[in-house]
């Protein structure tokens, strides 16, 4: 394993409410000790992995889902196959209560195949589990629509979720079994080597860097992410708080394992996928002459990374401001319409 040697910071006897706020409020990783510990699953998870598996049966609605499955040789690693042309492992449509006994059946097996259910919604699956396993997230009040909290399950045995970042604010509760956050701020980006954009297991480029045993030849940078990144380990019924864009590579520890996260971000829902101007800059900016690169570069802090959002509009009348002035649902459809017009010309 890397040997990254910073802690993320620890709220000992964490709560919900004003302690929850306040963490957030930093947006900053943090472990929060026991948040979730009276959580029934967690209470299960303690006595056995067949205790769990009943528990969530008794939950299941019988709606398939979606399993990884792993060859025994990855030892649980989801990534890209040698040549990094498909991902290492098989994607199946599964019943989730025949896909636990799957996992239970391997439970004493020294190299067992990989088992993985990834971002399961809960309220899809599991309808009534968050009545007695959930928690409450403050957010603040807005003049505007914003994305819903998505409560996700991930089960499956010993595995690694290869790092990576989500466009959403995370609260990630360990409930059965011990799992490893390595964390790295999204400064690191350029020193974790991401892979291809077009080939990811849920939307997002993974680092191509093996943590375990990582190739300062191939990849000399990632010494200094390790300067910059933190561990953070989580035993059932702790929770980590994981602020958007932070990169992190998860790894389940125990034969078993269950985590339920929740997803959610304040922005306006109305704008859509911040990864569309990514792609869009691809098409139209990369490839531009380096002196026309700089120009943007510079028209962009303008525009849209200046720390005062109203600077490129304070200027201007109001009714002269157009898409420059505070975007509202229908200021969005407009700017929209006039996007897809110009990229279907």
């Amino acid at each position: 394993m890397t040997s990254i040697k910073s802690k993320t910071k620890v709220v000992e006897n964490a709560s919900q409410g004003q302690c929850l706020q306040e963490v957030i409020a930093e947006a900053k990783p943090a472990i929060l000790k026991g948040l979730v510990k009276h959580w029934p699953l967690v209470q299960l998870g303690k006595q056995s992995p067949h205790n769990v598996v009943d528990y969530l049966k008794q939950h299941y609605n019988g709606a398939p889902s979606f399993g990884y499955f792993g060859k025994p040789e990855l030892k649980g690693r989801f990534f890209y196959d040698e040549r990094v042309t498909r991902l290492n492992y098989d994607n199946k449509q599964v019943q989730i209560d025949e896909f636990l006994d799957l996992i239970l059946d391997t439970l004493t097996e020294p190299e067992p195949p990989s088992y993985y259910i990834a971002s399961n919604v809960i309220d899809s699956h599991f309808p009534q589990l968050r009545a007695e396993n959930d928690i409450d997230i403050p957010r603040p009040e807005a003049e505007f629509p914003v994305e819903s909290i998505r409560a996700s399950i991930w089960i499956g045995n010993r595995t690694t979720a290869c790092c990576h970042y989500d466009a959403s604010d995370n609260i990630a509760c360990c409930v059965v079994g011990q799992r490893r956050f390595t964390l790295f701020p999204p400064d690191q980006i350029g020193n974790l080597y991401p892979g291809p954009l077009h080939l990811t297991p849920g939307g997002q480029a993974l680092s191509m860097v093996d943590f375990a045993n990582p190739d300062l030849n191939t990849y000399p940078h990632f010494s200094e992410a390790i300067a910059n990144g933190q561990v953070a380990e989580l035993e059932p019924g702790d929770a980590l708080y994981l602020p958007a864009m932070w990169w992190h590579q998860v790894e389940s520890l125990s034969s078993f394992n269950t985590l339920i996260n929740y997803w959610w971000s304040e922005s306006p829902r109305y704008t859509g996928a911040a990864m569309n101007v990514l792609y869009h800059a691809m098409l139209s900016l990369r490839d531009k002459p380096e002196h026309e690169r700089q120009a943007w570069k510079h028209i962009f802090d303008y525009y849209i990374f200046s720390d005062d959002k109203t600077r490129a509009a304070q200027h201007l009348p109001e009714q002269a401001q157009g898409f420059l002035g505070k975007l509202d649902p229908n200021k969005t459809r407009a700017l929209r319409a006039m996007l897809l017009n110009k990229l279907n010309r």
